[in-house]
This record gives structure tokens, C-alpha cells and sequence, in this order.
């Protein structure tokens, strides 16, 4: 699954559960589960709230207090009475919770980002940081939710929109702060960010981690997205906070590779470059040996003019997008070009597999096709060349495409 965070009124630990159960409520006793494992009295209990600001409607995560009150954001008013918590002693207790193990990691390391931002900003290190906003219970709870839906949900790619940083003044247990509050402006270094003329504090330091911790992880090489996707869910998540002209909400859509994606659309990295000063013998091995590249998916040679007339050799190197400086090394690597040139493209292939036959006592590889109009085989041709004669090897080739047919079809219909 791959999920989108559009980030209209901005992220708050509360609408990202909010959103994400309003789209998948089947994951709301887990979440209510997890948080109450952590609750030592502060909290009477959690709920998932129907709401509306009058123009859509969605979800509102709710926190409540032993006066059995909702809590709100916990940088909305803060007062005295919030407590501190040190990230030792906080890390201590998620780590005693009774909480699956990868509920616990994901809890952790997003404490653990709202920690080194906390250190940076006030010239401490992680271990000394006391939370003040962050460590009040509601915030606690917002990020065993997300941790459990991060779980859950188990999502190959998180993408968002760009995030809102609002303006103004925020009051804070260290006093008045500007907005983007510091340890959140850390956390979202570097991300693309949008000034839409609302003011007032848009993204909330919870809300700042799990942004950085999931798009982060999105960031990983092998994570590549199909270009066909179908939009499975959608849902809206609610935050307490009213802003001027501007629904504060966050919508959250969640896409599967379609049908057509699963028959052959796939992202393809083309390698282009000339060679003009290399051997015909030689540019033929070191091809072959990029060929021979686990991430190399074809090899193309085609001959052009150059400046001056001179013939040249032109390769198209086609590659898996996350394996690309690899098959660049390796194209500096074989061949003498000093330069060349990369782009992505999408393309569409058909489902194929690679059947094993025996032809003559001999193994026989034949590339299976499903094509619109039924399937199709071919034998490699690698696997008759060393039989002399034509005759032999049409003979051979259509043997082995028989056979291979029938065997296909016997392992669909066992399926």
C-alpha cells in the first residue's frame, strides 16, 4: 500500500490517527489498545469522534482527562499544570509497555527524532531533554497511535504535500516561541513547505516527527512506486484548532498497484551513451559483460555519425531505477566512454515467467508470454545454438515451445 498525506489545515499527532482510521476503522481497537497499555491513571480513555466543521465531515482522535474531558492539542494552551517528562525515563517505559515489538520501535524512534531536535535547539544532548508539551499524556498517546497504524498498515511508500508552516506566536513552557516552533522547524529541514497566507502554529512537533520518520523511510533505496495505482481509501482527520478561512483538516489517500500496474507497468532508468574510440572486439565483451549485470535489463547497440563524420557506436543501457549508480559505474567500467546520460521513463511489459524443459536429454529454457490473445512461447536462443543446422534447431526450438505450453498449462490448472 502506498499512502498520501495531503495536508490541507496542516499535521497534528490527533489527525493523523483521525485520518487513518476514518479510512481504515478497523484498526481502531488496536490503536486503543496500545495507547491504554501506557496509561498509568492519567487517562480515563480515547475515542475516535464523528465530526464536521460544516462543509466536510471526518474523524476527530480525542484524549480524555480523569475529569473526563477531551484534551486538546497540548501546544493549543498550555498551562502549569502539564507535566515533565525526561526522554530517559519516557524511553524507559515505552520499553516496558506491553506493546508488540515493532509498535515499540516505531514509538521510540519518533520519541527518539523529537529528542535530538529538542537537544540541537537547546544545546543539550537527547538523554538530558525533558519534554514538556510533548511529554503531556495526549501527546504520548498521538504517538502510540501512529506507531501502531505505522505497524499496521505497513505502507511501502509515504508521500505528503507540501507542509504548511504557518506564523505567529506560539506560548510554550519555555515562553513565547515563534512559529514554527524551533525543535519543529528541525524537524522539517529540508522538506518543500507552503506559505497559503494562514497563520497560527500549522504542523505541532508530533506531527513534525512522524512527517521526517515516514517520509525518511519512503527515502530508501529499492522503495520504487508504480505509476498505476488504485485508490483504495480515503479519509479525513480533524484538528481542534479553528483556523480562518481554512478547513484544519488532513486527508490521507491510500492507493494498491492495479490491476493493470500488476500486468507490466513498471519505471525504467535508459543509460545513453557514444563510444567512438574503443575496439569493436573489446566494446563486445565489456557489453556483454554489462549484460551480465543482475540490474541491467537490456543492452542496445546501434551505429551513428559523430562530429567529423566519424561512425560511432550508440549504447542504450536500460536498468531498475534503484540499482542506477551501479549500472553507471559499470558502464564507465566497460567501455571508454568519459560521459553520458540517464533518464526515467515508464513502460509496460507483459507477464511473463521462464519455463525449464528437457528437449533430447537436454534442458531448454523457453520465455512463457501471457499476451491479450492467449500465450505465447519462445525458446532462448542461447540454449540451441550449439546444435549445427538450421533444420535441427527450428526442430528443437519448436519441441521445446510445445512442451513448454503444455507444462504451463498443467501448472495453471494445479493452480
Amino acid at each position: 500500500m502506498e499512502i498520501h498525506l495531503d495536508l490541507i489545515g496542516g499535521l497534528a499527532g490527533d489527525m493523523f490517527i483521525a485520518a487513518l482510521l476514518d479510512a481504515m476503522p478497523q484498526y481502531e481497537p488496536r490503536v486503543l489498545t496500545h495507547i491504554q497499555a501506557l496509561d498509568s491513571g492519567s487517562l480515563t480513555g480515547c475515542s475516535l469522534l464523528e465530526h464536521t466543521d460544516g462543509v466536510l465531515r471526518g474523524r476527530r482522535f480525542a484524549v480524555h482527562s480523569p475529569t473526563g474531558t477531551s484534551t486538546p492539542s497540548v501546544l493549543a494552551q498550555p498551562s502549569a499544570s502539564h507535566s515533565h517528562t525526561s526522554w530517559h525515563a519516557l524511553r524507559a517505559r515505552l520499553a516496558q509497555a506491553a506493546l508488540p515489538p515493532a509498535v515499540r520501535h516505531h514509538a521510540i524512534a519518533l520519541f527518539q527524532l523529537l529528542a535530538d531536535a529538542e537537544a540541537e535547539v537547546h544545546g543539550t544532548s537527547p538523554d538530558a531533554v525533558e519534554f514538556h508539551e510533548v511529554g503531556a499524556w495526549d501527546s504520548i498517546a498521538d504517538l502510540v497511535g501512529a506507531a501502531t497504524l505505522i505497524d499496521a498498515l505497513d505502507a511501502t511508500h509515504w508521500t505528503a504535500s507540501p507542509i504548511p508552516l504557518g506564523s505567529g506566536r506560539v506560548r510554550t513552557q519555555h515562553g513565547i516561541m515563534p512559529i514554527p516552533a524551533p525543535a519543529t522547524a528541525r524537524l522539517l529541514s529540508g522538506m518543500p513547505t507552503l506559505d497559503d497566507g494562514v497563520a497560527g502554529e500549522r504542523v505541532t512537533p508530533t506531527g513534525a516527527a512522524i512527517l521526517r520518520y515516514l517520509l525518511a523511510r519512503s527515502d530508501r533505496p529499492g522503495r520504487d512506486r508504480s505509476p498505476v495505482r488504485a485508490l483504495v481509501a480515503s479519509g479525513t482527520g480533524f484538528g481542534t484548532r479553528v483556523l480562518d478561512g481554512l478547513s484544519n483538516h488532513v486527508r490521507v489517500l491510500c492507493f494498491e498497484p492495479s490491476t493493470a500496474a500488476a500486468g507490466g507497468h513498471r519505471s525504467v532508468e535508459v543509460v545513453e551513451f557514444e563510444v567512438d574510440d574503443q575496439t569493436g572486439e573489446d566494446l563486445a565483451a565489456g557489453l556483454d559483460r554489462l549484460r551480465a549485470e543482475s540490474a541491467v535489463l537490456d543492452v542496445v547497440q546501434s551505429s551513428v555519425y559523430g562530429k567529423k563524420g566519424r561512425m560511432m557506436a550508440k549504447i542504450q543501457v536500460l536498468a531498475q531505477p534503484a540499482d542506477l549508480e551501479a549500472v553507471i559505474e559499470a558502464c564507465f567500467r566497460e567501455t571508454t566512454t568519459i560521459g553520458l546520460r540517464h533518464h526515467c521513463v515508464h513502460g509496460v511489459g507483459l507477464e511473463r515467467r521462464m519455463e525449464s524443459v528437457r528437449v533430447q536429454g537436454r534442458p531448454v529454457r523457453v520465455k512463457v508470454v501471457n499476451r491479450p490473445g492467449g500465450v505465447t512461447a519462445k525458446t532462448e536462443s542461447d540454449d540451441v545454438q550449439g546444435h549445427a543446422g538450421h533444420a535441427l534447431r527450428a526442430t528443437l526450438r519448436t519441441h521445446a515451445e510445445t512442451a513448454a505450453l503444455d507444462q504451463h498449462r498443467e501448472q495453471s490448472r494445479a493452480r
